[in-house]
């Protein structure tokens, strides 16, 4: 979840509660369908359990509308026409306490259902425009077969958004075919788990785009798989795709203008100012798409070939540089001035943001000599293939940063955010849960993880931003070596519910705050926006 600041409640459903025997909070699984058009209202499936009906509602951004329909599990969500278009969070909740936040997506384009049966390559869905299928792989053996007409030379972009984005537990495969039947182009895992395929027409004629999927995580079985939460996006068109804004980061104090890469991208749509604000994506009325933006408190700069070890670019540290591995084999290079006893950090970031590159990072001094190298720094588990590395600069010199592709790949798609600054001292902090039950006249205690890093030792100030009214919280102070602290908060009548954040600062330095984050379990992402339930007074008898 990339919300970066604290926004308002966006929208509650309007139904209220009956007193009722306590129950379990809404669970929510998956929503269906997962998005909508800008200036639309769609009606949506909440899976999951819900103990009492209606629940009410929450979204970490404005403009979005959710309302319970008298159907259990069913919502009605409407997005402005002006929302920005991208991933947006909700939440459900009742007076037992709050889901865990799903994705929901705005998008530009027209939004379709997919309509069974579609299995059958010679009875597929026709598309006649632009669009967002929703769809699902919902049994096994399910194969989805959508049409599209095109004419000699025009570029289709197939996209989907599945497992990276919705969390669903798919690791899909898309094909384009031709009318009778040969598969003229295949993609497997273009972005993470799920596929994404640029076609041109060799001719004119209709073109089939069909989709299958394995389970994310592999099974003994040998088959197409599917299940009622083989949840996607199919996004299909023949109009403006953008793959990324270049550069990939911005200095917050002066964003100015990016550029949109990628297929069918009109004129009017190649620059767009970045809002230098949250959300940190940028978009466009003429594309199917939002991309997202780095926004850097630090200087930025953009990868000038030629870069190489014979020629590489100056730079000044602190700084993040967006550049691109092309053509294929190519190694792009940073020379920079380093002082004796300064701690350096380098992270480099492609497959984090979707694209193929695996990068490696390699420091040498002015002479080409290996001082240090980095590859993988995921595990095995998270299969993340970005790369750090940490170095202690034995002197004052020249110094010089390497960036490549493993296995000496390249391209369009192969690009990074590498960032070169001086590992000063910092922390973070980290929660193991999104969604906390107070009940009055006991108090609820919130522990709270201090992450430090490069000798950070100040003492930690936590405060909680957003509490319900009638709530407190008592002052809660990190010492300089502990690495947790409890937050203590009260209430002495409920029922009220919120959204809070949890901030801490580092004491004397009302610049150094941080705020905590908890993951999100099954969905790749974390949120900021944590959500506090104060339960019903009970009735004195």
């Amino acid at each position: 979840m990339t919300t970066a600041r604290f926004r308002p409640l966006a929208c509650v459903c309007l139904l209220g509660f009956a007193a009722a025997a306590p129950a379990a909070p809404p669970a929510v699984t998956y929503l269906f369908p997962a998005g909508v058009q800008r200036g639309q209202t769609v009606e949506v499936t909440a899976a999951g359990s819900f103990e009492r009906w209606p629940v009410q509602a929450w979204c970490d951004g404005q403009g979005i509308e959710i309302r319970a329909a008298g159907d259990k599990g069913k919502l009605s969500i409407s997005a402005a026409a002006d929302v920005v278009p991208g991933v947006y969070w909700l939440r459900l909740h009742d007076e037992q306490g709050a889901s865990t936040p799903r994705p929901f997506v705005v998008g530009n384009l027209p939004e379709v259902l997919e309509r069974e049966p579609n299995d059958d390559p010679k009875k597929p869905q026709l598309l006649e425009s632009s669009a967002v299928v929703n769809g699902r792989l919902e049994k096994v053996g399910d194969v989805d077969t959508f049409a599209v007409r095109l004419h000699k030379g025009q570029t289709v972009v197939a996209s989907m958004l599945a497992n990276r984005v919705l969390g669903s537990p798919m690791d899909a495969v898309l094909q384009v075919v031709s009318a009778d039947g040969f598969v003229l182009g295949q993609n497997h895992d273009s972005n993470g788990l799920d596929p994404q395929i640029v076609f041109t027409a060799a001719a004119d004629g209709i073109y089939l785009v069909r989709t299958f999927a394995f389970p994310a995580t592999p099974t003994s079985a040998i088959r197409f798989d599917g299940a009622e939460t083989y949840v996607y996006r199919l996004t299909l068109t023949t109009g403006g795709f953008a793959e990324y804004a270049y550069p990939l980061a911005v200095p917050r104090a002066f964003p100015g203008q990016v550029e949109l890469v990628g297929w069918n991208i009109p004129e009017a749509a190649r620059k767009v100012a970045v809002p230098g604000e949250a959300p940190d994506r940028v978009s466009h009325p003429q594309l199917a798409n939002a991309v997202s933006v780095r926004l850097e408190p630090h200087p930025t700069a953009v990868e000038a070939e030629p870069n190489g070890r014979e020629r590489p670019q100056p730079i000044t540290l602190p700084v993040t540089i967006s550049g691109r591995i092309d053509p294929a084999g190519d190694v792009d290079v940073y020379q920079f001035e380093a002082a004796k006893g300064q701690k350096l950090f380098f992270q480099v970031e492609a497959w984090a943001l979707g694209f193929p590159l695996d990068p490696v990072l390699r420091l040498t001094d002015g002479t080409g000599k290996v001082l240090a190298q980095a590859d993988d720094v995921g595990s095995s588990r998270d299969g993340s293939r970005d790369a750090e590395l940490s170095f202690m600069v034995p002197e004052d010199g020249t110094y010089r940063i390497e960036v490549r592709d493993l296995h000496s790949g390249g391209g369009l798609r192969h690009v990074y955010r590498l960032r070169a600054t001086l590992a000063e001292p910092d922390f973070d902090l980290t929660l193991a849960a999104d969604r906390f039950i107070l009940t009055p006249g006991k108090p609820l205690e919130i522990p709270v993880t201090v992450v430090r890093r490069n000798g950070f030792a100040d003492e930690v100030v936590l405060s909680v931003v957003g509490l319900p009214e009638g709530v407190t919280a008592a002052p809660a102070v990190a010492a300089a070596d502990a690495k947790s602290v409890t937050l203590r908060l009260t209430a002495d009548a409920g029922p009220v519910a919120g959204p809070i954040r949890i901030v801490g600062k580092a004491k004397g330095k009302d610049e150094m705050a941080r705020t905590a984050r908890s993951p999100l379990a099954g969905l790749g992402a974390s949120t900021a926006d944590l959500w506090l339930t104060v339960a019903r007074t009970e009735s004195k008898k």
